[in-house]
């Protein structure tokens, strides 16, 4: 027989478990996260989780709050006599700090793997990590997921001719391509350069976008600076619509007021981050069924490559 499983969630991520629970027709399980007045927090299961399989849904995203709660809950767990402990991190935080590319830096990636790993985590789920060999830092096994499973349906409901693909830097040229080979249309780069962080120097497109419907692929937007400027640079190329699509809408000011003032006709979005800004422009699709069936094949033992489009 199998354990019995219970889902819970951190304090930013309850708007994610809920639908995964309501997905499953289980009930989110009853946690209780105590401040104290100097800022720090104290995390307790509410019900019994002994021998239980259990599911605790947190995004990282900031503040480091999130992430400290999610090592707390695991923490919890394992000294609750939990029988697996299973991270579901729809967004995995810390994911653009993968490797050294410059003397003397941290690889917070691989730090935050090694700290879920010390809390007790035996198994992590997560969707569209900013670099696939992210998988690699962890000592558990990873069930990385793609949002393109939830993209390519609304793509193909658009019904766009003269489409192409394109990606705003080269880093992503990878996923762009998967989903051009998937559409069997062409695939367009940008070439840009950074002033510092954040900051565009300069960008260059590779490529035919005049009286094309572009589509761009990005893993995650914060500043929103490259993608605008992307998409402006492609509309003055001759392209007839420039549309976005991104996992994890991070959304740092001023991102939603560069998005609404620029070229771009729609940016599509998960909510694997709440988005609260303010833009007529976005669209946000649900990824809680991928993880709700994900979390089901996991309990079950069953296979979830049918979950990979591309």
């Amino acid at each position: 027989m199998l354990p019995p499983f219970k889902i819970f969630a951190g304090t930013k991520s309850q708007y994610m478990a809920k639908e995964i629970c309501k997905d499953l027709g289980v009930e989110l399980g009853k946690m209780n996260i105590q401040h104290f007045a100097d800022g720090e927090f104290e995390v307790s299961f509410e019900e019994s989780i002994r021998g239980c399989e259990v599911y605790l849904v947190q995004s990282t995203f900031p503040n480091s709050d999130n992430l400290m709660e999610l090592l707390l809950m695991i923490d919890a767990a394992k000294r609750a006599s939990a029988a697996s402990i299973i991270a579901v991190m729809p967004y995995f935080g810390w994911a653009r700090q993968d490797r050294k590319d410059k003397p003397r830096v941290s690889i917070a990636s691989k730090l935050v793997a090694d700290l879920l790993s010390a809390a007790g985590v035996n198994r992590v789920i997560c969707m569209d990590l900013h670099a696939d060999q992210i998988q690699g830092f962890f000592n558990v096994p990873v069930d990385h997921l793609y949002a393109s499973s939830v993209f390519i349906p609304y793509i193909e409901s658009l019904h766009l001719p003269d489409m192409v693909i394109a990606t705003p830097d080269v880093g992503g040229a990878k996923r762009a391509n998967n989903y051009a080979k998937y559409f069997n249309v062409p695939l367009v780069l940008c070439h840009k350069q950074r002033a510092k962080a954040n900051v565009v120097a300069s960008m260059t497109v590779i490529g035919d976008v005049k009286d094309k419907n572009v589509i761009l692929i990005d893993d995650m937007v914060d500043t929103a600076g490259t993608i605008t400027k992307a998409a402006d640079l492609m509309m003055s190329e001759g392209a007839k619509s420039v549309r976005a699509l991104c996992s994890h809408a991070i959304m740092s000011d001023p991102a939603s007021q560069r998005v609404q003032d620029c070229g771009i006709t729609e940016m599509m979005f998960t909510n694997s981050i709440p988005y609260t800004g303010s833009c007529t422009k976005c669209t946000i699709l649900s990824v809680a069924h991928l993880f709700a069936d994900t979390i089901r094949r996991v309990h079950e033992n069953q296979s979830i490559s049918s979950q990979y489009l591309i």
